[in-house]
């Protein structure tokens, strides 16, 4: 009997009709496998209609209102918007070694009342134990199974009826119902799937680790992000301790919201005030330091923006930015040069976010703009003042959006100055323990502080 196969790219889901070594999809190489299609039944299977295919009036449909399961972990229940939603599939990305397995399992730990599943594809049941050790959490209440096996896992939370499935990762489960090698595009869309089935069918939220690819992106098909409710990045410099979790996608909560974790000898620990921990704790700052104050979803953070400024050594002149759009800083350094006659063209600009966080907020435009200036001119900026405003093309100081939190936050760490965009004037408070000062132009601003 012949063989009916297709051969489909592992990382894009390119799919061909013969093997060939590069795929033309994203350009990678020996990555398409042949993936052996199902013989088609000679017979028709027609599916009676059932009460649950038939279309309902909107207004009839009926809705019941189940309360979030609410973690113990504070910047989780952040990120998730308020908790677990039961029924929901959440999955968490992030690079090797980063922390996605112990933020998960000290989630199953944590949660107390009914049983946690805790299925893992990777580590047996011994080596699971042993991390489980370092956390000094109970561990009554969670349950470990070690299988690559899509089915026996639903067998087991079937039997077991857990308030909270945790699936370590979803790259090294595999059905049998689809004959393809584990970890292929196939497999993950499968397992996938059915993970999503039994969420929504028993209203068991439902967390899947995912890996990620060497470009940062989750690895596997596009459409394993569609699937899902939420997306979580889980990121940061593996030889720092801070670790930092971005809500990507979230249909019941925020977007782009932000947790920020210290990584600790006893486990992942929430930063209650990320603000002091990002800042610089020197009694005097040296040129080239300004302090910005951004938004990262509904959370005001005050960053330090650093700069260095030094004559280039070579023809080019290097651009370099860390933990900000490279893009974005040309733009900014073109702005001094046209607008504020800074001469930047015979300079190599050195850019770093301070404490590993990276930064999309162009309210951290003016920040940056007068650490560079700072530092061409080797002349430190006054202490005690934050920047929080979008710096246009024509040099002009532009608003940015909820501008009382972000100033809240300055005067609660203690900065007696706040400069910002002046259509923000009549928001502001005129009498407080911070001193609001709304410009309209760049140039105003430096020669304030610059001259």
């Amino acid at each position: 009997m012949k063989k009916n196969s297709t051969y489909a790219c592992q990382s894009c889901g390119t799919t061909y009709p013969k093997w060939q070594g590069q795929c033309h999809g994203c350009q990678e190489w020996n990555g398409i496998i042949e993936i052996v299609v199902p013989a088609k039944t000679t017979h028709t299977q027609h599916t009676s209609p059932t009460s649950s295919a038939q279309p309902h009036v909107l207004a009839t449909v009926t809705h019941q209102d189940h309360p979030r399961i609410i973690c113990t972990d504070e910047e989780l229940n952040r990120v998730l918007g308020g908790g677990l939603v039961p029924g929901s599939l959440v999955l968490l990305g992030g690079e090797p070694g980063i922390g996605k397995s112990t933020l998960l399992l000290q989630l199953a730990l944590s949660l107390q009342g009914a049983p946690v599943l805790y299925a893992s594809g990777e580590e047996s049941a011994q080596q699971i134990k042993m991390r489980a050790l370092r956390l000094s959490l109970p561990m009554d209440n969670c349950y470990v199974v070690h299988t690559p096996h899509l089915e026996q896992v639903l067998h087991q939370a079937a039997q077991l009826k857990p308030q909270l499935l945790i699936i370590d990762s979803i790259q090294t489960l595999h059905t049998e119902t689809l004959p393809a090698t584990m970890g292929s595009v196939g497999q993950v869309k499968a397992c996938t799937a059915a993970l999503l089935q039994y969420a929504k069918t028993t209203d068991t939220p439902v967390l899947i680790i995912g890996h990620i690819t060497k470009e940062g992106t989750l690895a596997g098909p596009k459409v394993l992000e569609h699937m899902v409710d939420t997306v979580l990045q889980f990121e940061g410099d593996r030889h720092l301790t801070y670790r930092i979790l971005r809500a990507i996608k979230n249909r019941f909560g925020p977007a782009h919201e932000l947790g920020i974790y210290d990584m600790q000898q006893g486990g992942l620990v929430g930063v209650k005030n990320p603000s002091a921990l990002l800042l610089s704790q020197r009694d005097h700052l040296p040129s080239g330091i300004a302090i910005g104050a951004v938004l990262e979803g509904t959370r005001p953070l005050l960053i330090e923006v650093q700069a260095l400024v030094t004559p280039a050594s070579y023809g080019t002149p290097q651009r370099s930015a860390t933990g900000f759009d490279a893009k974005r800083l040309n733009m900014l350094l073109a702005v001094l040069e046209k607008r504020a006659g800074y001469r930047l063209g015979n300079q190599d600009v050195f850019l770093n976010i301070a404490g590993g966080i990276r930064v999309e907020d162009p309210a951290l435009d003016l920040a940056i703009c007068m650490a560079i200036v700072s530092s061409l001119r080797d002349t430190p900026l006054p202490q005690g003042i934050c920047f929080a405003a979008e710096v246009g093309l024509g040099g002009e100081v532009r608003g940015v959006s909820r501008i009382t939190a972000r100033l809240g936050e300055a005067e609660k760490l203690g900065f007696q100055s706040f400069y910002c965009a002046r259509t923000h004037q009549k928001y502001l408070p005129e009498k407080g323990a911070i001193t609001p000062q709304p410009y309209s132009q760049l140039t105003a601003v430096m020669k304030a502080l610059c001259a």
